[in-house]
């Protein structure tokens, strides 16, 4: 297999779009020492400038609460904002910013009880819309208040998560537009200039009914919101259908999906979102915590492919997770438990997070790659960078597909002078940490000197790469086994 590359041919722009933001676990748990410690590191290494996080509403962080006026023997609504400024103040200190998510209910605006994951976020519409209001446009006006209305409105405000799937909000379609209405008017009402957007879907739902409502109702819209996974694939292509008839006739289908899938999914809602900028606020190679495939090579390359192919089409799109620092279920058990982070739970790089360093390491000016054939599973992006080129290699395929290890040949044309070629591999092998964790017995508790071995072993290491050079034309030779990602450097 033969890739051709120009050194000096045209390129267009490669926006690091995967870098604007990432996700984590609930809004609580931002105010733990060691999930600052990642996700500083996260930013430092990947680049990502935005975290968001469920549940900035839930009772635990003590925003909202109702308490009891002995004065007047009466009960009244009381703010208190101490554990959010906390996080934004973190968050601002290292360099990030939220992309706040608006919800769950707080108990004491709440019309029901019912609740999602182990942290209880309330998933009830408000008793009352003026109040949901009041809470919203006092949380925003403070935001500017204590951070001053130049950063606040650097930041995104988005309304609810997954309103279309009725494990995360207990009600329909149109209670989430009239939620989000209330929602966006009470952010606006603080300044014009703050963003807002939704609706934060799953499965690539309500794009364009988000777009036809809020156009037909004048209702503030600056940015279109929504979420995928690949394993979204059956229920994606069958929107149509309720879930009780999905589950009848093609629940079987669930986990089965084609290779490039998510660029499907991403070029339709691009096209739905129309003139507004489209953000995926959460997306994974899997829905599913506990799968495998989380903690494994497979996860890599899938998230190459994805970025590779998503070039253009979107304005951010946000990993989730940067840590397996993660409560939804409760805290799993072990350190590779198949939890969604790019890093376990005591901060150990996964194969994906090497995807992610990779990336990072590309510029911004790509470069055409000839040589990709349809059924074939390498594929090579190529970059400039200052003094050279920055490219990746991977070998993907979805898991119902064939891959075996393929030999490859890279050649790079205009090529007047060279200093070095290096490579650093991710692959069963090499930098995978999980591996390293199986060598040592795959102990249930890691922490000490066990703890410095996997994560010095996990590391991704510079090597000198198989080249030559003949006249202008660089040849790199390498064999890339399964759902490997190599990143090569060309120094000039």
């Amino acid at each position: 297999m033969i890739f051709n590359i120009n050194s000096k041919g045209n390129t267009t722009p490669f926006k690091h779009y995967w870098e604007m933001c990432v996700g984590s676990c609930h809004a609580y748990t931002a105010l733990r020492e060691d999930y600052r410690q990642q996700l500083k590191k996260a930013h430092d290494e990947l680049g990502f400038e935005y975290v968001r996080f469920h549940g900035l509403f839930n009772d635990d962080m003590g925003i909202c609460k109702r308490r009891w006026n002995g004065e007047t023997k009466s009960k009244y609504i009381s703010y208190n904002f101490v554990n959010s400024d906390n996080i934004f103040e973190f968050l601002l200190s290292i360099g990030m910013k939220p992309f706040i998510e608006l919800g769950f209910m707080p108990e004491a605006l709440a019309s029901g009880t019912k609740t999602c994951f182990h942290y209880k976020g309330n998933i009830t519409l408000p008793s009352d819309y003026e109040e949901w209001y009041k809470l919203v446009k006092a949380f925003t006006q403070h935001c500017v208040d204590r951070f001053g209305l130049d950063e606040v409105k650097t930041w995104y405000f988005e309304v609810w998560n997954e309103p279309n799937l009725d494990f995360f909000f207990d009600g329909t379609k149109e209670d989430y537009f009239e939620l989000y209405k209330h929602s966006a008017l009470a952010v606006k009402s603080v300044s014009e200039e703050l963003r807002v957007g939704g609706p934060a879907t799953s499965v690539n739902a309500w794009v364009l009914d988000m777009v036809n409502y809020c156009e037909s109702n004048n209702v503030p819209l600056d940015f279109i919101t929504t979420h995928h996974y690949p394993s979204d694939d059956p229920l994606w292509k069958n929107q149509d259908m309720s879930l009780d008839e999905f589950w009848k006739k093609l629940g079987h289908l669930m986990g089965k999906y084609e290779r490039g899938i998510l660029k499907k999914m991403t070029a339709r809602a691009r096209e739905e979102a129309g003139k507004y900028p489209l953000m995926y606020t959460e997306w994974n190679t899997s829905a599913i915590i506990g799968e495998e495939q989380h903690d494994e090579n497979y996860a890599a390359s899938l998230v190459t492919k994805a970025i590779s192919d998503n070039d253009g089409l979107v304005e951010a799109y946000s990993y989730w997770t940067f840590t397996d620092i993660f409560e939804e279920n409760c805290q799993l058990q072990g350190e590779f438990h198949g939890g969604f982070g790019l890093q376990t739970y005591h901060g150990i790089k996964k194969p994906v997070y090497h995807s992610f360093e990779l990336l990072h390491s590309l510029g911004t000016e790509r470069l055409e790659v000839e040589g990709y054939k349809e059924g074939d599973t390498v594929e090579v992006v190529a970059t400039k960078v200052e003094n050279g080129l920055s490219l990746i290699a991977f070998n993907h395929n979805v898991p119902t597909g064939e891959i075996k290890a393929e030999p490859i040949e890279i050649k790079i044309s205009g090529i007047d002078k060279l200093t070095d070629v290096t490579v650093r591999k991710s692959d069963e092998e090499h930098a995978n940490a999980k591996n390293v964790w199986k060598s040592l017995g795959a102990p249930e508790y890691v922490y000490g000197d066990t703890l410095k071995e996997i994560s010095e072993k996990a590391e991704l290491v510079t090597e000198k790469a198989d080249w030559s050079l003949n006249g202008d034309v660089l040849t790199i030779s390498v064999t890339m086994p399964e759902h490997s990602v190599y990143g090569f450097e060309v120094k000039f």
